[in-house]
C-alpha cells in the first residue's frame, strides 16, 4: 500500500481548481478581532476587516508556486476528510484583485 504509483494518476487542472475554489471563496469578508472572555460572556474588539473581491486564477497559481498555498491531505484512519488547500497566515488577500481594508 503506497509503494507503487497510482493508476490512474490523480491531478487537478488549474481550470478545475479555480472553478471549485471560486464557488466557495469568490468574495470574502475576513474579520480580525481581539477576544476577552469573562465568566458569563465573550467580548470582541474588531481591529480590522478585509473585504476581498474577485478571486483571481492568476494570483492563485502564483501563490501556489510561491508556497503561500499549501495542500493538506486529510485522510485519517477510518475516515477520509478530503483534500484541502490552506493559505499561509496573512496571504489570503494575495488571491484577490480587489482588496479593501477597514482599520
Amino acid at each position: 500500500m503506497g509503494l507503487k504509483e497510482l493508476n490512474p494518476q490523480p491531478y487537478w487542472g488549474f481550470d478545475d481548481l479555480f472553478h471549485k475554489a471560486g464557488t466557495k471563496i469568490l468574495n470574502v469578508f475576513c474579520v480580525e478581532a481581539d477576544v476577552k472572555k469573562t465568566a458569563e460572556k465573550e467580548f470582541f474588539h474588531y481591529n480590522r476587516i478585509m473585504i476581498l473581491q474577485n478571486f483571481s486564477k492568476t494570483k492563485l497559481i502564483k501563490a501556489i508556486a510561491e508556497g503561500h498555498i499549501l495542500i493538506d491531505f486529510d485522510a485519517r484512519t477510518g475516515h477520509n476528510h478530503g483534500t484541502k488547500f490552506r493559505s499561509r497566515k496573512n496571504c489570503l488577500a494575495e488571491l484577490y484583485d480587489d482588496v479593501n481594508i477597514i482599520d
